[in-house]
């Protein structure tokens, strides 16, 4: 009984547990919920690693005299001057700070309920981004191949006709276009590079 008790009460066994939580949480995020939907895997390694390194610098804060927005203050602080190149679309921004938050709630909240309080929030969290992901997002039928294009008509490359440039490609490629997008234009010879989407 006594050896069960110490075993509760180690802070060893209770760090294991939370940082268990947080990498189960970050899996579902990041490989059931951010993959599948965005079809992006080049960030998984990023948001493994920032989760799992600010669960240990927040893990080691609470021994220190320092406030947890002091804390957040230096997170986001690197996160700017990590990402300041970085061309990272507001929805991938957004899964970061989601990162960012599930680590930290669960290194340094405390909860009366040390079962039912992470479950809940953690819960809470997963289903809310799924949820919104549904509503907002639609998952991608298929991936598109790419291709670079040069490309003659500079008059259909106006927004407003854009639904022209599509078919007008579409048609000399025998390929359906989904999209396409500028790469550069070269005016004195009247072309364009573009990078099109089938």
């Amino acid at each position: 009984m006594n050896s069960v008790l110490e075993l509760n009460q180690d802070p060893l066994w209770s760090t294991l547990l939370r940082f268990l939580v947080t990498l189960i949480v970050l899996t579902i995020l990041i490989r059931f919920i951010y993959s599948p939907h965005t079809r992006k895997k080049r960030n998984e390694f990023s948001f493994y690693l920032m989760g799992i390194m600010i669960f240990m610098v927040c893990i080691l804060l609470q021994h220190v005299e320092i406030q947890l927005g002091v804390a957040l203050g230096l997170f986001a602080v690197f996160a700017i001057m990590r990402f300041r190149s970085e061309n990272l679309r507001l929805r991938e921004m957004s899964y970061f700070f989601t990162v960012i938050g599930v680590s930290v709630i669960n290194a340094m909240a405390t909860f009366y309920n040390p079962v039912r309080g992470p479950i809940l929030i953690n819960f809470v969290i997963i289903a809310s981004i799924f949820i919104l992901e549904k509503i907002y997002y639609k998952k991608p039928k298929k991936s598109l191949k790419s291709a670079v294009l040069l490309y003659d008509k500079m008059e259909l490359l106006n927004k407003e006709r854009h639904t022209d440039l599509l078919e007008d490609i579409s048609a000399r490629t025998h390929k359906k276009i989904e999209k396409a997008e500028i790469r550069k234009i070269d005016l004195i010879k009247g072309s364009a590079e573009l990078n099109i989407y089938f």
